[in-house]
């Protein structure tokens, strides 16, 4: 049986991301608002069928799995997206100051969506805030840095939407905002884990001196119902 991270997306709506969940039994998917990620049980040969079906023309839809895929009929491709997925294995006491982490809100959401549409840490819309424990780091008046929670499976919770202004690298606000939230998440009693573009060094030297490993790849396929 493949462990419950090899199909995240599925999965985590199934489970704690389900009150965020459209769809059917075997086949989810969240509001656009939210998330463009969609899925469905293993084994299901007929997944994007069923989805296409499910979904208007040009809705656009974000597909994540370990082994490369075919694109289906149906589905326009917009990008394909190799990355890594991680699993935190490091300590669970946590030295840094969190005095500059602040709680994110409804009322930051602007300022969340120009900081991640600024930087690309992945999609990121008004909606994707629902999946909660967003924290960041202000300069005056002005957000410049900012991280949270996304994938919700069983026991494992996804940091996501890792950002910095890049006005403002090399201060050591993302390694301070992933702290807060592996603090935050083993608190509560979850295992941390996260994605990241299999390109992207920097953010995975940085991941693994934290102390997350390896855990498997995984392609992000973001699609567009035709």
């Amino acid at each position: 049986m493949d462990h419950i991270l090899h199909n995240p997306v599925f999965n985590a709506l199934s489970t704690g991301d389900a009150a965020l969940s459209n769809g059917t039994a075997s086949v989810k998917y969240f509001d656009e608002s939210v998330s463009p990620f969609a899925g469905f049980e293993a084994g299901n040969t007929h997944g994007f069928k069923e989805l296409h079906q499910l979904l208007p023309t040009g809705r656009k839809i974000l597909y994540a799995k370990p082994e490369p895929i075919a694109i289906p009929e149906g589905w326009q491709l917009l990008a394909h997206i190799p990355g890594l997925q991680f699993i935190y294995e490091g300590p669970a006491v946590f030295n840094d100051d969190f005095s500059k982490v602040q709680p994110l809100h409804n009322e930051h959401i602007e300022e969340m969506v120009a900081l991640a549409t600024l930087t690309k840490p992945g999609p990121f819309a008004n909606g994707t805030i629902k999946f909660g424990h967003y924290h960041g780091i202000f300069e005056g008046e002005k957000l410049v840095a900012m991280t949270g929670q996304r994938l919700h499976v069983q026991n494992y919770t996804e940091i996501s939407a890792v950002c910095t202004h890049p006005d403002c690298t090399g201060k050591g606000y993302a390694y301070t905002l992933l702290q807060q939230q592996l603090q935050l998440i083993l608190q509560q009693g979850a295992q941390p884990y996260l994605h990241v573009r299999d390109d992207n060094e920097r953010a995975i030297a940085l991941y693994k001196r934290l102390g997350f490993t390896v855990s498997r790849p995984m392609q992000f396929y973001f699609m567009k119902s035709i």
